[in-house]
């Protein structure tokens, strides 16, 4: 099993008593993952005494010829409302919860990548996905523990160098003129590892001005030694690709680049470092074949580092503290020269009695410019009714900046508004988990948020100017269920609905453009297993009813030999041939094949 070795612990200071010793608790049956979760707490602990509803989407070193791309992982969970605008995993907006896509942080490795510029790349990862061990997703606020952004849910992309050295190489053919090359290899031993990966992605594209080209190079160095566990990540990826209806009824061309180094330090067994710089480029041309028209020039540059401590308190509670700066910068033809910096210190009191109840509760303080300062309390907690049943809920709230583009940004389509307040956001949720048997697990969970100052654009008719504003209220109130099921050994179904629902309070007769394209009710079936021993396979069918559009359902499946130095693959994608969009205007690929081969040229041959 893979095990992440780094994560983000930013929370909150509460004082609390503590409990007297509880009994002993009857045992349980066993889960049907027992994975280990680092999002959502401040302390790694097992999925199953979560008092949060935080979802593992796993990918085996195995399993990532079942999977086009990290996106393919998103869309196995309802309450995930993924709204791409491009094929190849490289351009999408994420909404959970009817959040905005600025309103979902994203970490890799619990260090955020979410952009300064805009919430549009947040998603833009320059990892290829076999470097990708797991995807965790906390639904619902966490600004407590992740600061700014995390109003409707974090994802955190956890990386892991392979198990044992090896040496992979995959490669690929589709419609849509699609080619694909990518490679992995792991070195090393106990004491030093490295994993290096490269991918290169091309597509015609399925329609005129929507091809794309991808590439991604990345390191992956781990060590120990007698100060600790050590880690050090290098990436960068160049991703062109035609935009056309993505920014309006235009024939557009952008290119993002990326370079990042993330490093990690273990201090010992109780205080831990982190440091990440990030560079982004964007080159926007608004008229693809008229680039002297309108063409933007973007360059970011951000910085982050965090020192944290955890110190263990009688009758098993742990107190966990530590500070954190971010710096960001863009110089653009367009915002022209913007910077911000922000600093923020925290401590969380967590009690965690295993398979009796759980508590943690906090608040976290950040400054993010003269005499401005968001507060960021949390409470949550559990506990067991018997050895099947956990009732959960928590209450927190979260805050997000402007970004730059929602500040000073202008061009025929779009205004920003240098007045915009931060947004800010009150939720509650409350749910139930139940471990039936060892085989069958399911949950309910029930939510409200309400958004103060939710930032968005509006426009009073369809033919005026899209312009940035400030919602007074908007209040969102859901529901999501889901269960797991493992009938026999290598074997696995997952059922997952979530119904959705808007209001706002404000009165405003304006259209909006992003805040009310969410998902009035969702629904992910799915299938996951071995076929004949050597086979693997996966099997998703998703239905999606976004609030004033008709619904659609979409069906992709896919299979790889799993054993040998030559395995084949096969990928389907949208099988019914659904005529669908997931962001207004931006239509999505009719049905599509990828078939393949991964070589395993050095390794284990099972």
């Amino acid at each position: 099993m893979k095990i992440c070795v780094s994560f983000t612990i930013i929370t909150g200071l509460v004082c609390a008593q503590t409990p007297p010793s509880a009994p002993a608790t009857p045992a349980l049956p066993a889960p049907i993952s027992q994975s280990i979760i680092v999002t959502g707490v401040a302390q790694p602990a097992p999925l199953d005494e979560a008092d949060r509803d935080v979802a593992i989407l796993p990918l085996p070193e195995k399993e990532c010829p079942l999977y086009d791309s990290w996106f393919n992982l998103l869309g196995l969970d309802a309450a995930l409302d993924l709204q791409q605008r491009a094929s190849g995993g490289f351009l999408a907006d994420l909404s959970i919860r009817g959040a905005t896509f600025g309103q979902t942080l994203v970490l890799l490795n619990g260090m955020r990548v979410s952009d300064v510029q805009t919430g549009h790349f947040n998603l833009d990862l320059p990892v290829p996905i076999e470097m990708i061990s797991a995807t965790e997703v906390l639904k619902g606020s966490g600004s407590t523990l992740y600061g700014s952004d995390a109003i409707g849910g974090v994802v955190n992309v956890r990386t892991q160098p392979l198990e044992s050295p090896d040496f992979r190489l995959y490669t690929s053919l589709g419609n849509f003129g699609t080619n694909e090359q990518h490679l992995v290899t792991n070195f090393g031993g106990p004491r030093f590892s490295e994993e290096l990966s490269a991918a290169r992605d091309f597509s015609t594209g399925f329609a005129p001005d929507r091809d794309y080209r991808n590439l991604a190079l990345s390191s992956l160095s781990t060590a120990k030694s007698k100060l600790g566990a050590s880690s050090l990540l290098l990436a960068y990826s160049d991703r062109p690709y035609g935009a056309n209806q993505f920014y309006g009824n235009y024939l557009s061309w952008e290119r993002i680049k990326t370079w990042l180094i993330s490093a990690h330090q273990n201090i010992g067994a109780k205080t831990e470092a982190s440091f990440e710089y990030r560079r982004h480029t964007d080159l926007f041309v608004l008229f693809r074949y008229a680039p002297q028209i309108y063409t933007n020039r973007h360059l970011d540059n951000n910085w982050q580092g965090n020192l944290r401590r955890h110190d263990d308190l009688p009758r098993h509670a742990v107190l966990s503290y530590g500070v954190e700066g971010l710096s960001g910068e863009i110089r653009s033809t367009n915002l022209g020269v913007r910077s911000r910096t922000r600093g923020s210190a925290y401590a969380v009191y967590e009690l965690r009695f295993a398979k009796r109840y759980s508590l943690s509760a906090g608040i976290r303080e950040e400054v993010y410019g003269p005499r401005q300062v968001a507060t960021s309390p949390s409470v949550s907690g559990a506990v067991w009714l018997n050895s099947r049943f956990k009732l959960r809920a928590s209450a927190s709230r979260a805050y997000r900046m402007p970004t730059f583009t929602e500040l000073y940004y202008s061009d025929p389509a779009d205004l920003g508004n240098p007045n915009l307040k931060p947004e800010s956001a009150t939720s509650y949720e409350g749910g139930i988990d139940s471990y039936v048997s060892r085989k069958l697990h399911a949950a309910v969970t029930v939510f409200h948020r309400r958004d103060s100052n939710e930032i968005d654009y509006v426009r009073p008719n369809p033919t005026a100017i899209w312009q940035a504003t400030n919602f007074d209220k908007l209040h969102f109130t859901g529901v999501e269920a889901s269960t797991d099921f493992a009938p026999v050994a290598g074997q696995s179904i997952g059922v997952a609905f979530t119904a959705l629902h808007g209001v706002s309070t404000s009165g405003s007769l304006l259209l909006s453009k992003y805040a009310f394209n969410y998902p009035v009710q969702s629904a992910v079936v799915q299938w996951h297993g071995s076929v004949g021993g050597h086979i693997i396979a996966r099997s998703r069918i998703g239905i999606v009813n976004r609030l004033a559009h008709d619904p659609y359902a979409v069906w992709d499946a896919s299979a790889a030999y799993g054993a040998g130095r030559i395995r084949p693959y096969l990928q389907l994608t949208n099988i019914t041939d659904t005529v669908y969009q997931e962001i207004l205007a931006v239509a999505m690929p009719s049905r599509g094949i990828i078939g393949g081969i991964e070589w395993v040229l050095a390794g284990s041959k099972h």
